[in-house]
């Protein structure tokens, strides 16, 4: 059986992974960093309605010790991970001015050092099966850059430079590395906006709708899978056309 794991996994986005890859049978770890319940309650849910094998699994994907005993723990109970999705990410707008050190660090070290972490503690395994997909979620603010968004814009664009190199390293090993950069999507980080700004932004949108954590999960599905054995370092725009 094959195992995914999927970082920052118990809402949202990397919720809707998790159950996209326990419907096609492959067993699931689901990190979190904070929500333990939500968590716990989705691997449980996982298990009874798909009969995959699935368990939450605590780490903070900045902190490489947590995360290589994170990964040890997986590959022991679940198997060999063969999919890794690195989800796990915060979002804040701030005036450029306002951005200190600190939360500068934490944004970048959330997405581009969990990232080098949780890849760096997967490859191996892949790498000695001679297969393995990873599916980096990066924004199209990586790729547009957005306003009040320079820290995450910034730290989004570094991931697509991590997949392009990667995939051309791992290329050799028969391992995919690939980004989904979603436009608009309806989760916890767009409750910031009011009704006005959100209207706005689907029309924006070439298909008049926001996205959601489904449309995304979707794409990282169909990256994982074997019709997408010939694609890597490409960066696909799930954004319904609000970046064309």
């Amino acid at each position: 059986m094959n195992t995914a794991l999927i970082t920052g996994g118990s809402r949202g986005i990397g919720k809707e992974t998790a159950l996209e890859f326990a419907k096609k049978g492959y067993a699931v770890a689901i990190n979190y960093v904070n929500s333990e319940k939500s968590a716990r309650e989705l691997a449980l849910n996982i298990m009874r309605e798909f009969s995959v094998p699935a368990c939450a699994y605590k780490a903070d994907v900045k902190n490489r010790n947590e995360v290589e005993e994170m990964t040890t723990k997986i590959q022991s109970e679940l198997g060999t991970i063969t999919v890794l999705v690195n989800n796990a990410g915060i979002s804040t707008q701030r005036d450029f001015r306002s951005i200190d050190e600190y939360e500068w660090k934490t944004m970048l070290s959330t997405h581009l050092d969990g990232a080098f972490n949780c890849t760096q503690c997967v490859i191996t395994g892949m790498i000695g099966r001679q297969y393995g997909k990873i599916i980096n979620i990066g924004s199209m603010w990586g790729i547009t850059g957005g306003s009040c968004e320079v820290h995450y814009s910034t730290a989004k664009a570094g991931l697509i430079g991590f997949t392009k190199a990667l995939a051309k390293e791992l290329a050799p090993s028969n391992i995919t590395v690939n980004c989904i950069c979603p436009g608009v999507i309806e989760t916890d980080m767009t409750k910031i906006f009011d009704e006005i700004t959100l209207n706005d932004l689907k029309d924006k949108t070439l298909l008049k709708r926001l996205g959601t954590p489904k449309d995304i999960a979707k794409s990282v599905a169909f990256l994982a899978s074997k019709d997408a054995d010939y694609i890597t370092g490409q960066i696909l725009n799930v954004s319904g056309g609000f970046v064309v």
